[in-house]
């Protein structure tokens, strides 16, 4: 039985990797994808027929997580072999190496407007990049167990962080300080992120669960069981009403977050998914895992123009302001058992003309520079910053003593 107009379609197959597919993004004019892989190698798949994809060489270990800078000039990569790569996403494939992680990079992400980038890892540790300069910033360091995920809020202001010690932090990227913090008994976050306006997150848990906490509130507002495996990366769709899950379990799920109900579940891949994301414009949704294929579907069920979708998220991107309708999800945690009607969508048996894309394979070596930033010269960045403070506070207390004369 074929799917109604408003279902999701699976419309595109992608080969090219030879292991594992760990993380993926859209660039953000919605013509090129960007995927990750145990391979230790970055793609770039376009989307035109017939197009050449172009793989990145430069990681020397598993390429954990990929991300396009806002405006599509930077491709942005984390490894195991320690590294951060910026890469210009062309036939060239210049890059820059970033090292000052001492562990395994889990995550990167760019903040909105593209300055700063944001890098977890199994150091335990937060970093935050300047990106004009290209340059270390600063270290957020609470964790006590492996960093695996770091997201800037949309407007910012904010770093949402999880890790294997049972945590999700909130941070001040203006005070540097952990301003909140959610912790959860059983399992942890394997993967966070912010809502398109900024007044919730959403984790994927390890313990098979998607949770979307307020963080306005500090509350958890709706608890989704409707996986039978750990829950690997999340997705929200632009317009914030809906979120796609990816799972060990082989499958993927959209909710309704307006209803608080499952109401996709999406079947085609062989083995467990680790990744899934929306394109920007929500048109579109990519997802990749164990089986090495990148899988590309059609959203079908909530076109919006990309364009009023960021206009009206902008509007509402400030925590003083009230809340607007459409951030009101149900006042209750929800907790869902899966049992719930849903449609369950199998592409293998309802697609008869699916296009299978295995392009012509152009490899890149990169040739660039590198950028190292050794303990001692984070550590003198820290006491740089407290000798700043310490120096005001001496200044402020001459003040005082001048008055009191």
């Amino acid at each position: 039985m074929a799917c109604a107009p408003e279902d999701p379609v699976l419309e595109r197959y992608f080969k090219g990797h030879k292991a594992a597919i760990t993380s993926l993004d859209f660039s953000p004019n919605g013509k090129h994808l960007a995927t990750a892989s145990w391979d230790t190698f970055l793609m770039l798949w376009n989307f035109k027929p017939q197009a050449r994809a172009f793989r990145y060489v430069g990681h020397k270990d598993v390429v954990t997580s990929v991300q396009f800078s806002p405006l599509g000039n930077l491709l942005a990569s984390a490894s195991r072999d320690r590294t951060v790569r910026l890469w210009i996403p062309d036939k060239r494939g210049k890059s820059s190496e970033f090292k000052a992680h001492t562990a395994p990079v889990r995550s990167v992400d760019f903040s909105a407007d593209g300055q700063y980038l944001a890098t977890a890892s199994e150091d335990k540790s937060i970093k935050v990049w300047n990106m004009y300069r290209q340059r270390f910033l600063y270290s957020l360091c609470r964790h006590t167990h492996w960093a695996r995920c770091a997201k800037f809020s949309p407007d910012g202001r904010l770093i949402v962080s999880c890790s294997e010690d049972k945590t999700i932090k909130i941070w001040d990227t203006t005070s540097k300080q952990c301003v909140s913090n959610f912790s959860d008994s059983v399992g942890f976050a394997n993967f966070v992120d912010f809502s398109p306006n900024g007044t919730c997150i959403a984790s994927a848990g390890s313990d098979h669960t998607v949770k979307i906490w307020d963080i306005r509130l500090n509350k958890l507002l709706q608890h989704y069981q409707v996986h039978s495996g750990g829950v690997n990366c999340v997705s929200f769709h632009p317009s914030g009403n809906y979120l796609i899950t990816a799972s060990s379990d082989g499958t993927l799920k959209i909710l309704d977050l307006l209803e608080g109900r499952l109401i996709y579940t999406l079947q085609g891949h062989s083995g467990p998914v680790f990744t899934v994301s929306f394109s920007k414009g929500g048109e579109l949704f990519s997802s990749g895992g164990a089986d090495m294929q990148i899988l590309l579907w059609r959203t079908n069920f909530d076109e919006l123009n990309s364009k009023d979708v960021l206009k009206r998220n902008l509007k509402r991107l400030h925590f003083d302001s009230p809340p607007h309708l459409l951030d009101i999800y149900p006042r209750t945690p929800h907790c869902h058992e899966g049992k719930i009607e849903t449609v369950e969508i199998n592409p293998k048996i309802e697609v008869t003309d699916l296009r299978t894309s295995t392009p012509p394979v152009v490899d890149i070596l990169s040739f660039g520079s590198t950028t190292t930033v050794s303990i001692l010269e984070q550590r003198l960045t820290l006491t740089e910053d407290k000798l700043k403070d310490c120096l005001a506070n001496q200044q402020r207390l001459c003040h005082a003593m001048r008055h009191k004369m």
